[in-house]
């Protein structure tokens, strides 16, 4: 079973299920997202599912949004779609990349095994952090999120291909999300197979949730990725 801890002093408050499985060095860390109006427990509910070897982290988003409801980003509603605000997930990107950096010394974490799993909110912002900062991130899980185009082009956001080639991103979605409607996945989709990395993409007939099915999917991309050779440093021989 998990053990609900945290270390305070780090940037933001988080949840923590340690390794249950040994495995020779340091322990890859699994970082948890949650969408906006939820909280560090939503995706913590299935962390004794995940492979044993990860240390999870679910974190809690910075912005205080109601009681017990946080978000990472202000949203605006508009007839094209949902818009995020740049600023703020600019701020909450960067608030993120020092967790990380932190948490990996706090916790004796394995630097080049760092992954990414977020919903909706959570989903965009790893989304953006991998594709802004890859070198940090080992392979990101986007759940019923998109790829926030406005703040790339507000913010000239981008990074090389030699940093981008084979980073491990798998884009789940509901064909039946209203939240955050399918055409966004694939728009992301057509996005990220213009880049070079190892992209995995799969439609539910689901909502704007978290199934069985697509949990299974997760669960079992997480753990190819943890029994694959980690993804080679920028300038280093791809293997």
């Amino acid at each position: 079973m998990s053990q609900p801890s945290s270390i305070p002093q780090l940037p933001l408050l988080h949840l923590t299920r340690p390794p249950q499985a040994g495995s020779l060095g340091k322990p890859p860390l699994l970082l948890l997202l949650h969408g906006i109006g939820s909280n560090e427990r939503d995706l913590f509910s299935f962390a004794d599912q995940l492979d044993p070897r990860l240390r999870v982290l679910s974190l809690r988003a910075p912005l205080t949004l109601g009681p017990d409801s946080f978000g990472w980003f202000e949203v605006s509603f508009r007839p094209q779609g949902n818009v995020a605000n740049v600023e703020q997930l600019r701020d909450s990107r960067e608030m993120l990349l020092q967790f990380i950096q932190e948490a990996v010394t706090a916790y004796d974490a394995n630097a080049e095994r760092i992954y990414l799993l977020g919903f909706s909110q959570g989903a965009i912002l790893s989304l953006t952090l991998a594709l802004t900062s890859p070198a940090v991130v080992a392979g990101v899980v986007a759940m019923s999120g998109r790829l926030p185009v406005e703040a790339f082009d507000a913010f000239g956001w981008s990074a090389s291909k030699d940093e981008l080639t084979g980073l491990p991103i798998l884009v789940l979605h509901g064909t039946h999300d209203q939240v955050i409607r399918v055409q966004h996945a694939q728009n992301t989709r057509r996005l990220l197979e213009k880049l070079p990395v190892a992209l995995t993409y799969h439609e539910f007939e689901m909502a704007h949730e978290v199934t069985p099915r697509s949990l299974a999917l997760v669960l079992a991309w997480l753990t190819a990725r943890l029994n694959e050779p980690r993804r080679p440093s920028q300038g280093e021989p791809i293997v």
